[in-house]
């Protein structure tokens, strides 16, 4: 009767032993479910294995591109090694090849063995097990070297749904309190069931993985092939990201006016995606309106054909002087007065045509005296081809002459501007993941004004999120610092300073984030990288406008 109680009671404890181990495993399954990081999900897993086993040691493997067995994780208890994982400390192991260089399958190891052949290995004792043919050399020279002993061992693949193995979990030393003892058929299920789950996490994270970079390429594809259609705009997409990442982040970090903006790392992921595609809709802009160089170029620049008129001017103007002369017998008073006004006419003909050269690149803002000037040689004629008498400019031609500033006539710039449209309307085509919802309105918002009074809606600050208004920040900046734009060269970095503070006082960009800007010195590192050494002519901006220590 003792016996009997006695087994009974030893019964219920294994049993209760084993029902633990059951809760155990079910509580680690729902933990790797939902790990995202891939470090921490494998080394869950190998912890996983030894807790509910009581192994005193494991590695857990992965299978590489290369069909070798990758060292992900290696923990001894007893030696307090812990490598790989969250432990900031690799694993200094080369991986071990499933084939030889003949190509025949590697079977002398036992991880190899068992992931090749898709089989569970359980040893009671490494040092008793001669007749399987493994060579335990490397667990010999182990033990050796920090005088451990391996005895029990057990390997168990892990295998993804297609049947094809992924990893390969491998403990040791089973823990008793008579010291290593074998694993038994209970360890071998739970690990084989630990090692599904962890195989069916695997593979959803690589999946996740390999899907969030197909998304990157393709954004990014999407973004080069804005970039590489135009010379003039051929780092914009890059560039933008950079900055607007750089500025998020110090907003993020910022304690005083914007401290209830906190960037979380899915924001901030959405926020970079949302800055690679904010110029998506250029893909639809016509590239001989984006790479309007000067005010009169269409497929070619106009400037010739002003330039040949001109010619044709100064060729009549010599005519007539030549008519003149032979109408006036010789009198040399007449000829000196006819060829003066011959050469005046020549020397004001090439001063127009060099101010309307000037005129066409748009690099200055037209002045009232310029647009009358340029009116003025306007009321020239000159005969065509047909021996039409014609005026000097087109209607085309005088309109975009006359562009107030830069090289877009008012069409132009609104087809310029549509852009936004085009790019809200492919975002919003886009069918995003919850998560990711916010990709079109912070991309959509970066030519949107703090005052309501930019486009495409005109929204206020009010109406814009922190990131939004960050783009809008990132824009403006790279766009005057940029030295590949067609109708412009680069601004000194202390002069795109000052546009950017001025900015701030008419309330176009967010003033707190200016600051930040200014403060944090953001646009420092940005410029080291992207702008060349001559133009980067200021570290502390003190004298900007808008500066927050220099306000009026």
């Amino acid at each position: 009767m003792p016996t009997l109680q006695s087994d009974r009671i030893e019964s219920a404890i294994h049993n209760a032993d084993l029902l633990a181990r059951i809760e155990k495993l079910n509580a680690i399954g729902i933990a790797l479910s939902s790990e995202k990081d891939m470090p921490h999900l494998l080394e869950s897993i190998l912890i996983g294995a030894k807790q509910i086993t009581r192994a005193d040691a494991g590695t857990l493997y992965t299978v590489n591109d290369a069909q070798k067995l990758n060292f992900e994780i290696v923990q001894t208890s007893s030696l307090g090694i812990n490598r790989g994982g969250t432990s900031n400390q690799p694993v200094q192991l080369e991986p071990l090849p499933l084939y030889r260089r003949d190509g025949s399958p590697n079977n002398k190891l036992v991880v190899t063995y068992s992931a090749l052949n898709n089989k569970t290995v359980n040893l009671p004792d490494v040092y008793e097990e001669n007749e399987t043919g493994f060579d335990f050399t490397g667990p010999r020279l182990f033990d050796k070297k920090m005088n451990y002993r391996t005895q029990s061992m057990l390997c168990v693949p892990m295998t993804n749904h297609d049947g094809k193995t992924i990893g390969l979990i491998q403990l040791i030393n089973k823990q008793s309190n008579n010291g290593p003892v074998a694993f038994d058929d209970n360890d071998v299920h739970l690990v084989h069931s630990l090692a599904s789950q962890a195989a069916i996490a695997l593979t959803n994270k690589r999946l996740i993985d390999d899907l969030k970079a197909l998304f990157d390429s393709f954004i990014k594809t999407i973004a080069a092939s804005i970039d590489e259609t135009s010379a003039h705009t051929g780092e914009h997409c890059r560039r933008v990201p950079f900055l607007t990442l750089a500025l998020a982040d110090a907003a993020s970090r910022d304690e005083s006016c914007l401290k209830a903006f906190k960037l979380t790392e899915q924001e901030r992921y959405n926020l970079e995606v949302a800055s690679w595609l904010h110029d998506c809709g250029k893909l639809a802009t016509p590239i001989h309106i984006v790479d309007k160089s000067t005010k009169l170029e269409t497929v070619f620049d106009r400037i010739e054909l002003i330039d040949t008129r001109f010619e044709v001017l100064k060729r009549d103007a010599k005519v007539s002087m030549l008519e003149h002369l032979l109408k006036i017998n010789g009198d040399k008073d007449k000829a000196d007065l006819i060829e003066k006004q011959y050469r005046q006419t020549i020397e004001q003909l090439n001063a127009q045509r060099d101010f309307i050269r000037v005129c066409n690149k748009g690099v200055e803002s037209m002045a009232p005296e310029l647009k009358a000037r340029v009116n003025n040689i306007a009321a020239h004629t000159w005969c065509n081809c047909d021996g039409e008498i014609t005026p000097f400019f087109s209607a085309d031609e005088l309109n975009n002459l006359l562009i107030p500033y830069g090289t877009l006539n008012d069409d132009e710039r609104q087809i310029i501007n549509d852009h936004i449209l085009v790019t809200n309307k492919m975002l919003a085509s886009m069918q995003f993941p919850e998560e990711m919802a916010s990709v079109p309105e912070y991309a959509g918002g970066h030519h949107e004004r703090m005052d309501g009074k930019g486009y495409p809606l005109g929204l206020t600050r009010e109406e814009m999120s922190v990131p939004a208004r960050v783009m809008a920040i990132a824009d403006v900046f790279e766009a005057l610092t940029a030295w590949d734009r067609p109708y412009k060269d680069a601004k000194k970095l202390s002069e795109a300073l000052a546009i950017l503070g001025k900015m701030k006082l008419r309330n176009h960009v967010d003033p707190d984030l200016f600051d930040i800007f200014i403060n944090e010195k953001v646009y420092l590192p940005y410029a080291r990288q992207f702008m060349a050494a001559e133009l980067i002519d200021i570290d502390e901006p003190f004298e900007i406008p808008g500066y927050p220590f220099n306000m009026p």
